[in-house]
């Protein structure tokens, strides 16, 4: 691999679904050149333009693997995987509770890295979860490098808070979609038209991240600058933040993901 680059070359994308399709839509939209990646999968639709794309399993070695294959297909897949693998080959894994011990079972000749992103990478706004023991200095700073390009970068100091790290930084855009739909059902239930009410609610959360993105300040300090004593905004506040009913909640949200992270990686190694 070349260390300087400030994208990666010789790269295999092994499975290019939503996920690993996004990462390579990112790398392209920050410049980098869709040549230097190959996508094997039998269905090419997430595949970027100018990205080589192979309908049969590769057999030549790659510098660096992506791994965009379901986690429950990676037991079957492991021998064709294993052929596009060389000593010091770097894989980079996003299968969602297959940890390194696994990969490292599977793949003992490679330096595993676990990736967790979100598909806000195609639009280099998505947080990356990073953990490897297997990494020299000057590979972890170019992987640094290159997920920097994509969002931002996030080491993690202990593999068993990758799940958590799943929780959140994987499935939050879930939950973020879902509170943005609950406040337009809200407004339609009160009496706003259902269309109106949706497009009200998006340009608002879409507005309101960019603000947060830019401002100084953490999202606490700026909802309590928005909602003013004895204001209509303080008010709708006081029922969010009663009992700490929603940090409450969604502690029980990103409990029940992680745990179910957890769960698949179980599951994989039984």
């Amino acid at each position: 691999m070349n260390e300087q680059s400030d994208f990666p070359t010789d790269l295999l994308a092994y499975g290019c679904g939503n996920m690993a399709g996004s990462i390579l839509k990112g790398w392209i939209s920050a410049g980098a050149d869709p040549a230097a990646f190959t996508a094997f999968d039998p269905h090419p639709g997430g595949v970027p333009d100018g990205v080589k794309h192979v309908a049969s399993p590769p057999t030549e070695p790659f510098d660096i693997v992506l791994l965009g294959v379901k986690p429950q297909m990676l037991g079957d897949l492991a021998g064709d995987i294993a052929k596009t693998i060389k000593p010091g080959t770097i894989i980079i894994s996003i299968l969602a509770g297959i940890e390194i011990a696994t990969l490292d079972r599977l793949f003992p000749d490679a330096k595993n890295v676990r990736l967790m992103p979100n598909l806000g990478v195609a639009l280099r706004k998505s947080p990356l979860g990073l953990y490897s023991a297997a990494l020299s200095d000057g590979e972890r700073a170019a992987l640094t490098r290159w997920m920097d390009a994509t969002g931002a970068a996030e080491w993690i100091d202990k593999e068993s808070d990758m799940d958590l790290v799943a929780a959140l930084a994987g499935s939050g855009p879930a939950y973020v979609y879902r509170f943005t739909d609950a406040l337009a059902t809200a407004a339609t239930r009160l009496g706003l038209p259902e269309d109106q009410a949706a497009r009200m609610a998006l340009a608002t959360v879409e507005g309101a991240a960019a603000l947060a993105v830019q401002a100084d300040d953490d999202p606490g300090v700026l909802a309590d600058r928005v909602a003013s004593p004895g204001g209509s905004t303080r008010e709708g506040m006081n029922v969010l933040d009663a009992d700490e009913r929603l940090v409450k909640l969604l502690t029980d949200v990103l409990e029940a993901a992680r745990d179910r992270n957890g769960e698949l990686a179980r599951l994989f190694d039984a």
